[in-house]
């Protein structure tokens, strides 16, 4: 029998042979089941089974409720749908006692009520309520809170990304191609971007903030039509969540804290699922109550807890001259006279006006791609985004995050995080500052900076103190502060930013603790 887990704790993935099942929502269980002799773990998704007389009964049921649907006002959101919908289904059956007769099942067509017994309500329901207002045979992925990424290629080939146990094989199966066609013209639909052969990939947000991406042709995937969801956090991580998952440590969040009350522009940079917007969410806190922050993304991922904040969205689809970018956008931003502009990805040509922001005094936050500070300098100053070298130093702090595997787990951690000093003709280039690094061996993170910060310093004299040694004082109790947090299981990421924004407001005073 496998150990049932209303919440999973993150040492289960030291079970050798695990044999788990936890809820995602009534009526739904995830079973992760070990395989001794490969020590592979499967992921399988656990709902309401329907018997072939159940599955007539459905299909009637459904084409009764799409032929009587036609005749009523369309609904405004999701709430109005799924009444809608229930009010339909109860029209459509006879609920009746125990049992219903299996002889019914031949006179189902030429019945106007479909009877069915309390059992089959409960599953048909579900199952409405799955392939109607829900995501249909992905449900139970898309209803976990232990996923980051759903991954699917072809009918059966769907994976997911566990935030514990890493990437895992699913029982899951669209049963046929015309069912996967079927979803993925839905999907479309629902987020305003229609896929056809003609238009065969989609790139978007679901409504809860699920991100996207979908390729709908067997020219262009040989495996058949697939798709990659990326789930979104209803509520951020929090920094002290960080600390205690190792991300960061109490150090290099205080710097981080430091330098983001003091409006320097910084960059998270790392491949792919590194962590990289988790990050900056987590860092937002830092950040002045009062500041008035702008974000420009193609698809909504921040979420800046002041209250003065604008949310930008590229538009992509429609005709040429309707279309707005990220280039344009950011300019939009500029002329509000923002103390903050959020950057969702940097890709092109948008990174010189984000450079001509912090030129002009607005520090600029933005995720990037590239795996070191070389490499992200490199593609600063190369094509498509060209910035020249000289303007580097506009840009004070750079964070590199990474995905690793250690010992059989998979983390993720903030590798470096480098000052940027500035260009200089003698060294042939722009010169960086190393001031923490992540040791892999021993799982640690260092503090190379202490008293030879570049960027710190920098502070110390905007803030006026009379000795640069008093800055990383400050630093040295910040981080006692977020060390406390974590050892008082203060995560909630709400409950972090009032205590931030209480330290900020009152010092000391403005904590709900000792330091």
């Amino acid at each position: 029998m496998p150990d049932f887990f209303a919440k999973l704790p993150r040492d289960i993935v030291d079970i050798p042979v695990p044999s788990i099942i936890y809820p995602v929502g009534d009526p739904i269980f995830i079973h992760l089941k070990g395989d001794k002799a490969t020590r592979e773990i499967r992921y399988i998704a656990v709902e309401p089974v329907l018997s072939l007389e159940e599955q007539k009964k459905y299909r009637v049921i459904m084409d009764s409720i799409l032929e009587k649907a036609a005749d009523e006002i369309v609904p405004e959101n999701e709430e109005q749908l799924r009444k809608l919908m229930m009010s339909l289904f109860n029209d459509s059956i006879q609920v009746e006692g125990k049992f219903a007769p299996t002889s019914f099942l031949d006179k189902l067509l030429g019945e106007k009520a479909v009877p069915l017994n309390q059992e089959e309500f409960d599953k048909i329901s579900y199952f409405l309520d799955r392939d109607i207002i829900g995501q249909g045979p992905i449900e139970p992925v898309v209803r976990d809170p232990y996923l980051e990424d759903i991954h699917s290629i072809g009918v059966s080939g769907i994976f997911i990304v566990h935030k514990i146990m890493g990437m895992l094989t699913t029982n899951l199966t669209f049963g046929t191609q015309e069912n996967l066609s079927r979803w993925l013209h839905t999907t479309g639909e629902r987020i305003g971007r229609p896929v056809s052969d003609a238009r065969p990939i989609i790139d978007g947000t679901l409504p809860d903030g699920t991100r996207i991406n979908a390729i709908y042709s067997t020219d262009i995937s040989r495996k058949g039509s697939s798709f990659t969801m990326r789930k979104f956090m209803e509520i951020p991580a929090s920094i002290p969540q960080l600390i205690k998952w190792g991300s960061i440590d109490g150090n290099m969040a205080s710097y981080l804290w430091l330098l983001l009350e003091n409006q320097m522009s910084i960059f998270f940079s790392g491949e792919t699922a590194s962590g990289k917007t988790t990050m900056l969410n987590a860092a937002l806190p830092f950040i002045s109550s009062k500041a008035k922050m702008y974000s420009v993304e193609n698809t909504a991922e921040v979420a800046p807890p002041q209250a003065a904040w604008q949310q930008l969205i590229t538009r992509e689809d429609g005709p040429k001259e309707s279309q707005v970018d990220t280039f344009t956008l950011l300019k939009v931003a500029l002329r509000s006279r923002p103390n903050y502009i959020i950057v969702g990805e940097i890709r092109g040509e948008e990174g010189a006006v984000a450079f001509q922001a912090m030129q002009t005094g607005h520090a600029v936050l933005a995720t990037f791609h590239a795996s070191s500070v070389r490499k992200l300098l490199q593609r600063l100053t190369g094509e498509p985004i060209n910035i020249p070298p000289t303007f580097a130093d506009n840009l004070n702090c750079a964070l590199i995050l990474q995905a690793i595997y250690r010992k059989g787990k998979y983390l993720r951690r903030c590798t470096s995080v480098d000052e940027i000093e500035g260009y200089l003709e003698e060294a042939g280039g722009v010169i960086t500052r190393g001031v923490f690094e992540w040791d892999f061996t021993n799982d640690r993170h260092r503090f190379r900076g202490m008293n030879n910060s570049f960027i710190l310093d920098k502070i110390a004299v905007k803030q006026g103190y009379d000795d640069k040694r008093m800055i990383y004082d400050e630093l040295a109790l910040r981080a006692k502060i977020l060390n406390r947090m974590v050892e008082e299981n203060i995560l909630d990421y709400y409950k972090v930013r009032d205590i931030i924004w209480g330290y900020q407001a009152k010092g000391l005073d403005g904590i709900p603790f000792e330091v």
